[in-house]
């Protein structure tokens, strides 16, 4: 109900041009409504629990007054889309401008303040006595916007700024005014854009790389026609148009509308008001591109499916309705004020000092040890270059005393290299140890310190920390230093003793940890700075000018130009990462020599070459730096090696950079969350892949999404509290249209997660009612509105269906949610949130699925591969996406009537089962199932993906088969009583044969032996791009998954990829593993019947 009018004093004068009836109208209603007004203005509104329904006394921008009755879910967006509507049918209406123009205030405890984030319901910001103004967006409210961005950001973060200010230093305030430096730059280029570049930029565009059919599509399409089907937005008609393979989406634009017409339907617009839009997504086809590049179309006729699309005004398209409001927001703040450089006295370079590397020790406190048994506690240093010692440790250590402070009496530690010779990113690396007495029973195994082993006393690690030499300013640290460690519980899992590739940041825990107190030394007068970038080129150059002069001298025989072939196959032995840290020194002073020749003909090969550079020499950095400069761009693949952990010298990294800035986007997010992994390896808070990815995520927000979503599931690791939390605060304040549907989808996030409490509380029936219950509370009901999904945020949800919703059957009662879909003509959107599991490594695995079946394709195959979306979200908490219309091997086995202890010996179940789905298109399922059953066969005997039963093993309605649950790889198979329980390569069981077969056993069928030929060929695509699958899980080392803490780890992968072997030699192996895993197919089906067996038992 919407009534009453007040007109206010200060607009009398300009509306006297108004009709005199009209006023007196207006008037009468005005002395009507002071009572009812008057009951309304209530200061308890908001005391006890909100009302249902409230009234909202609401000022509008003409001068009047009205009273708006709403729910108290209502948002704010909604209010005041409301009451515009409303502004407008009263007098001065005329006057009154777009929603977008105008703001929503409300009276706080201390002011009236404006409604920044328009998602919030009018119950959550609770305006004193209900009382709202709608009022012009003004330049007086750009503080209070940024000082409400600056708590809404402060929130979804997850960590006070507060708490980050107080860890203020030169380099977080540096590296605050440099990304905001970035973000204004792409803020004032968002501020000229047109409607048609913001829609590009809230919905990119997926793109193929090329504008052809694909060959495996062709196939299908001979003709190279399709069909497509297109549905006007307010009309249930639909129409299927048959479109060729140079069509564009205004071409169908055009044939549609035509079509339309033809129908009785009149549509007189042009075929420029229009925009196709995916049915059931937020994903848009438009541009001159041929519609088969698009991949929701070749996504859709690889899958035999038809596309759909709508026909929808672009006058409807948020960013074209908001696109006067955005062209207005440029970046009101001024550019930050650089502080004045403090101008040092001139610094002296490293390069010019002689003398070795030394510092002096004073005490390590607060150490947790046995006070009871150690002997001794100690330190153990070493110097690092990514994982490459520098020199020789040094040890020292002092008696226990009972205390938990040991002095060193300023203990002046020395290391074997000259000041003069230290890598910009060295590490000082730093380990407090404990002496204990060995008990006889106890194995000298135990101790890690290998190098330090001891009859009878053992060497137990304690805490472990490292630092930079170097600080971001490229200055030499000097001075005194307290470092603040980690325990080795914490943040490792490995073996050795020092930890070189963990954190660089402080335990922000002081008081909990132990800490280190020494002096780093300087030259004794002033500043100590590694040479700058210009400076080693000099060098560089005249080392090669001197070296040049020096080859001239010489006799014309010595000068003799080696073959190209020599060189070709002396690298050839360490193309794969599995040998190249076996390299010799007599190979690599070989390779080294011919640098210049590997530059000019074999650029690929950089990362071998790296290998063979003497970090600890700076002849040999400085002419590497010289070589990066004028070294051709490598291939995406190769160029991901080398922001691996093994490479942190700031050049090699740079380069790294500069030929991924060629990375398409639909290629960064393959790669995403790799990238997002390799910020942990980089020494300082800003460096070049920071601020690539950073740039990347402002300018498309489907990356800003994951990059958000991949940055925020570690903020509860304190290691990476800081250096995540700025780089969240950089993104969050640069993209502030992107705020709102984030905030909306934490909200989601922490309804789901009490949902979760409540689902663990009871029998299964009891907790599907509570959850039930709890959805549909009307104060729970309007989070769920409107929200992106934060697995695929292309698909947008009105709302949740609570009578969908379940509790599942499983130790951490993950919860089945059902969502509805804002296209109410599309399939609902269905999840599981899972609290209490950790999906990184689902995460991981799932994405190296992705990553293969690309490979797969630019290889001319087609796997079918159905891999679902997965995100982590919080430490052990996170979404999986619902595949349609897809059964477990175990519930099949139940449908058909064989789900028992033997079910799993029984052929026969799932090919009944398919040909039940499938009566008229069974040699097309069957087509289906065998390539996607070549395809994971190969893909989980690569990754070593351990614990398959029939409950993590599905297959669609329509044939493909697919894996779930990957919470065992690389090798690490499951045991009882110390036997491995799966002893197969890949699971191949009997049913599958049976089913591949078209319902026979002969192994010997040319169906089979084609399934076989599949198989090979995958697998040998695979090897081809082997560093690229090794340096993905490499850079994933970081992660902290228990499966993968080492480079050890990686030596599965290596094993099964057979890198150094010829090709034929590999596929000769990967035979071997074939009729391995077919003739020990009884054993999985052994497998399968205890696990059958023992859900029986459950049940």
């Amino acid at each position: 109900m919407n009534q009453a009018f007040i007109m206010e004093r200060p607009c009398m004068d300009s509306m006297v041009a108004l009709d005199h009836m009209q006023l007196v109208n207006y008037q009468d209603q005005i002395d009507g409504m002071e009572q009812e007004l008057n009951s309304r203005f209530s200061v308890d509104l908001w005391r006890n629990e909100w009302p249902e329904i409230v009234n909202l006394i609401c000022m509008l921008p003409n001068g009047f007054l009205t009273v708006l009755t709403t729910q108290s879910t209502t948002t704010i967006s909604d209010i005041k889309e409301k009451l515009v509507q409303i502004a407008k049918q009263m007098p001065l209406g005329f006057l009154i401008k777009k929603a977008c123009d105008y703001q929503v205030y409300g009276l706080s405890t201390f002011n009236i303040e404006p409604y920044i984030d328009e998602t919030k319901r009018i119950c959550e910001v609770q305006p004193y006595f209900g009382l709202l103004r709608l009022s012009d967006r003004t330049d007086d409210t750009s503080f209070s916007s940024d000082y409400e961005l600056a708590k809404l950001v402060s929130g979804m973060i997850g960590k006070s700024f507060d708490h980050h200010r107080t860890l203020g230093t030169p380099e977080i305030d540096d590296f605050r005014l440099n990304m905001t430096q970035i973000c204004d730059s792409i803020e004032m280029e968002r501020s000229v854009y047109t409607w048609q570049q913001w829609l590009l930029y809230e919905y990119p565009l997926r793109l193929a790389n090329s504008t052809k059919m694909p060959l495996l599509i062709r196939e299908r399409h001979p003709t190279r026609t399709f069909l497509i089907v297109v549905k006007n937005e307010n009309d249930p008609s639909t129409f299927t148009l048959s479109v060729s393979e140079q069509d564009t989406p205004l071409s169908l634009t055009e044939s549609s509308l035509q079509k339309m017409n033809r129908s009785q339907m009149k549509m007189y617009d042009r075929a420029s008001d229009y925009i196709l839009k995916v049915s059931g997504r937020d994903e848009y086809l438009f541009g001159d591109y041929p519609l088969i590049q698009f991949l929701y179309i070749q996504e859709m006729l690889s899958d035999t499916a038809v596309p759909n699309v709508v026909l929808q005004s672009i006058y409807r398209l948020e960013p074209y309705i908001n696109h006067n409001n955005d062209q207005n927001m440029v970046p009101r703040r001024l550019p930050p004020k650089k502080r004045p450089a403090i101008l040092p006295k001139t610094p002296t370079s490293l390069w010019d000092m002689g003398n070795y590397f030394q510092f002096t020790l004073h005490s390590i406190g607060n150490v947790n040890y046995d006070k009871s048994r150690a002997l001794k506690v100690g330190v153990h240093v070493g110097l690092f270059h990514g994982e490459q010692k520098l020199c020789a440790q040094r040890s020292a250590d002092a008696p226990n005393s009972g205390s938990d402070t040991f002095l060193f009496n300023d203990l002046v530690m020395s290391f074997d290299i000259q000041m003069r010779n230290l890598p910009r990113m060295t590490r000082l690396c730093i380990v407090i140890f404990e002496v204990t007495k060995m008990s006889r029973s106890k194995k000298s195994s135990n101790n890690k310190d290998n190098s330090l082993k001891d009859v009878s006393y053992n060497k137990n690690p304690l805490a472990w920390v490292n630092t930079t030499l170097f600080d971001y300013k490229d200055n030499l640290r000097t001075g005194s230093q307290t470092l603040y460690t980690w325990t080795y519980a914490d943040d490792i899992q490995s073996d050795e003793v020092f930890h070189p590739l963990g954190t660089i940041e402080s335990n922000p825990r002081k008081e909990e940890c132990a800490l280190l107190h020494l002096t780093f030394h300087g030259n004794g007068t002033g500043c100590v700075r590694y040479p700058t970038e210009d400076a080693v080129l000099q060098y560089a150059a005249d080392r090669a000018a001197a070296s040049l002069r020096e080859s001239q001298l010489q006799q014309p025989q010595q000068l003799a130009e080696k073959p190209l072939k020599v060189l070709k196959d002396l690298l050839a032995n360490y193309s794969g990462l599995d040998k190249i840290y076996e390299m010799v020194d007599q190979d690599r002073n070989a390779i080294w020599e011919r640098r210049n020749d590997i530059m000019r003909e074999l650029p690929e090969e950089l990362s071998i070459l790296l290998h063979c550079v003497y970090w600890k020499e700076r002849d040999d950095v400085a002419d590497i730096w010289y070589l990066l400069k004028q070294w051709p761009l490598i291939s995406i693949e190769r160029s991901l090696e080398l922001l691996d952990y093994a490479y942190p010298d700031p050049a090699v990294r740079r380069f790294a950079i500069r030929c991924l800035q060629y990375l398409k986007d639909e290629d960064l997010l393959l790669y995403l969350l790799q990238l997002v992994q390799a910020i942990k390896h980089e020494s300082y808070l800003e460096s070049d892949l920071v601020v690539f990815l950073l740039e990347r995520a402002l300018r498309n927000q489907r990356i800003g999404h994951y990059f958000f979503w991949h940055l925020r599931s570690e903020m509860q690791s304190p290691s990476m509290q800081t250096r995540f939390g700025l780089l969240l605060e950089v993104y969050l304040k640069g993209c502030k249209h992107h705020v709102a549907p984030l905030r909306r989808q934490l909200q989601v996030l922490e309804k789901l997660k009490h949902s979760s409490v409540i689902a663990k509380k009871g029998s299964k029936e009891k907790v599907k009612s509570l959850l039930q219950d709890f959805l549909r509370d009307q104060r729970n009901t309007g989070i769920f509105q409107n929200i992106l999904n934060p697995l695929n945020p292309s698909f947008r949800c009105s709302g949740v269906s609570p009578d969908k919703c379940k509790v599942m059957d499983s130790k951490m009662r993950p919860l089945w949610v059902v969502f509805e879909n804002a296209d109410k003509t599309s399939n609902e959107v269905s999840i599981i949130f899972k609290n209490g599991d950790d999906l990184r490594q689902d995460m991981l695995t799932l994405q190296m699925l992705r990553v293969m079946d690309q490979l797969w394709k630019r290889d001319g195959m087609d796997f079918r591969m159905n891999i679902y979306n997965c995100i982590s979200m919080e430490q052990r908490l996170g979404m999986i996406e619902v595949v349609r219309d897809a059964e477990t091997i175990a519930n099949i086995q139940k449908e058909k009537g064989m789900f028992s202890a033997t079910a799993a010996f029984k052929k026969g179940s799932l090919f009944s089962w398919l040909k039940e789905h499938n009566p008229n298109s069974l040699s097309k399922a069957i087509n289906e199932f065998t390539l996607s059953c070549a395809g994971y066969c190969v893909a989980t005997y690569v990754l070593g993906v351990a614990d398959r039963h029939s409950d993590n093993i599905m297959v669609k309605k329509n044939g493909q088969l697919f894996h779930i649950d990957f919470g065992h790889i690389l090798g690490h198979f499951k045991e009882k009583f110390g036997v491995k329980r799966e002893r197969v390569p890949f699971v191949l069981t009997h049913d599958f044969v049976y089913v591949i077969n078209n319902g026979c056993n002969d192994r010997e069928a040319k169906e089979f032996c084609h399934f076989q030929d599949l198989c090979e060929r995958a697998f040998l695509a695979l090897r081809k791009h082997g560093c690229l699958i090794l340096s993905l899980f490499s850079m994933m080392i970081s992660t902290g998954l228990p499966e993968l803490s080492s480079e050890k780890d990686l030596n599965y992968l290596r094993e099964t990829l057979v890198l150094d072997y010829t090709e034929e030699k590999a596929r000769e192996h990967f035979r071997g593993k074939f009729k391995e895993a077919l003739a020990n197919s009884w054993k999985t089906s052994l497998n399968w019947a205890s696990h059958n067996f023992s859900k029986n038992n459950k049940q």
